[in-house]
């Protein structure tokens, strides 16, 4: 079983990409599926995120505040300005202009720190950036979409920050007190966490794109060249600003892959559960969940060619 889970986590991004294939098409096997069910899966992501960190995990947050300050900054400006730029930039309607900026205001994904450890980047800086941008999340994730979409788009801060709450924030304090309370049961179910997250991260993917697979045909390539964009900018534009406030070369591949690797699960599920009058708002989110984990193969294999 350990052997099953190890090749799942694996080649995550070869079965995200085959699944969002087959619910293109095949869409009628999960038509029937609610949006919320988005909620529950992403809950479970987040429960097993919070089973593998520890209090250990944000030492760095008080040791080193200089590199998670600027990673912070480079995490809330630079993905959610380019995902503003590009939707302009190719006049994408409102309903793909939120789905691309929603992703852009999320916080860093829950795979940056495998890839991060992969790329021989500073894992100790890539786990505090992601728990620490997740945390800031609440407020920083509505804030930003109601200054970057508010003006075309009715945007409730206070539900969204509710729903970040819930999703994300209640199931990683409660992964936290279940490795307290029950750290030899849990140390057995690490090893099956990356596995039950990426299942949950490829349904999440067939749901959305399940539900809207005939509009994803007609306007498919033009968003997802705007998400390749978005994601391969992200990562160029983390790296040069670690370049440019001279970091070291580990830390300069940790802030990278933490910009330029979103939480676009969160996305998609705060477009179904927020903006369900735009169902086209889910797909950005979709396809950067399919996207960012095979840019983040080739990243790390590039990026771990280079040690000094």
């Amino acid at each position: 079983m350990k052997q099953l889970c190890k090749y799942i986590s694996d080649y995550m991004g070869v079965m995200v990409l085959v699944t969002a294939v087959a619910a293109l098409m095949f869409p009628s096997l999960l038509s029937g599926v609610k949006p919320t069910v988005i909620n529950y899966l992403l809950g479970v992501v987040m429960f097993g995120m919070g089973l593998t960190l520890s209090l250990q995990d944000f030492k760095v947050v008080f040791s080193r505040p200089r590199d998670i300050i600027a990673g912070e900054i480079a995490q809330f400006v630079i993905m959610p300005l380019l995902a503003w730029l590009l939707a302009k930039a190719f006049s994408l309607d409102d309903a793909l202009t939120l789905g691309v900026v929603l992703v852009g205001c999320c916080p860093g994904g829950t795979a940056s720190n495998v890839i991060t450890y992969l790329s021989k980047g500073d894992l100790a800086l890539s786990v505090g950036m992601t728990g620490v941008s997740t945390l800031l999340a609440p407020v920083l994730t509505p804030l930003l979409v109601w200054l970057l979409a508010g003006k075309s788009i009715d945007v409730d801060m206070v539900s969204m920050f509710l729903s970040i709450l819930y999703v994300v924030i209640l199931p990683i304090v409660l992964g936290l007190l279940a490795k307290k309370m029950m750290p030899t049961l849990t140390n057995h179910a690490i090893d099956y966490l990356p596995a039950i997250s990426s299942l949950a991260i490829a349904t999440i993917v067939a749901i959305i794109i399940s539900l809207n697979a005939e509009k994803l045909l007609t306007s498919g390539l033009i968003i997802i060249l705007v998400v390749m964009l978005h994601n391969i900018c992200g990562l160029l534009l983390g790296y040069s600003a670690g370049k440019i406030l001279h970091m070291s070369l580990s830390k300069r591949k940790a802030i990278a892959v933490e910009v330029g690797m979103q939480n676009s699960g969160l996305a998609s599920s705060l477009a179904a559960t927020h903006f369900a009058m735009y169902p086209m708002a889910t797909i950005p989110g979709a396809i950067f969940s399919v996207w960012h984990n095979l840019s983040g193969a080739v990243i790390a294999r590039i990026f771990a060619r280079y040690e000094k």
